[in-house]
């Protein structure tokens, strides 16, 4: 399994692509799509709201290199927000993964997460799952799968003050 500490767009979309058409996880004929926006909030206005627009928060393993002093270290407890509504026959889902600043260098710099390839699609199953239940009115039967990321061991406490999604407010720590 690849690990990278780099962030990689184009693995997420590789993914969402290969899991929408090939494994048909909305086989419902509408087109999708995925986009990145890197400052989205969890916030959805009633305009957005009347327009469809719906958020869903998810936890990922990932792994972090900080840009100053080259230092790596992993996160269970990586934050990335979607946000997702469909048009007519036009899905649209915008990504935005949540940064940890290096506990070294102390620079208040953001450094967003590299994942491996099944954390990346273990994140998108979940995603298809809200997304059959709140948009086409499916059951969410098997609970999108994040009973399989729960069993996780933490070895170490999540640090609040380096988490761009706690200092945003949004870090689902205690959603568990």
């Amino acid at each position: 399994m690849s690990r990278s500490t780099d962030w990689i767009p184009g693995l997420w979309l590789d993914t969402f692509n290969d899991l929408l058409y090939d494994d048909n996880e909305l086989d419902y004929g509408d087109q999708w799509t995925l986009n990145f926006n890197y400052s989205q909030t969890d916030q959805v206005t009633k305009e957005e709201r009347k327009k469809g627009w719906k958020v869903y928060c998810c936890r990922a393993f990932g792994d972090f290199k900080c840009a100053s002093c080259s230092k790596t270290w992993p996160s269970a407890r990586v934050v990335v927000l979607f946000r997702y509504r469909l048009r007519s026959d036009r899905g649209t889902v915008i990504m935005r993964p949540f940064g940890q600043a290096c506990r070294s260098c102390k620079n208040n710099m953001f450094e967003l997460p590299g994942f491996s390839d099944k954390e990346v699609e273990q994140a998108l199953v979940r995603l298809f799952s809200k997304i059959r239940k709140n948009i086409y009115g499916e059951d969410d039967d098997d609970d999108g799968g994040s009973s399989a990321s729960s069993n996780k061991v933490w070895t170490k406490p999540h640090e609040k003050t380096l988490c761009q999604a706690c200092i945003m407010g949004i870090c689902t720590q205690d959603n568990d």
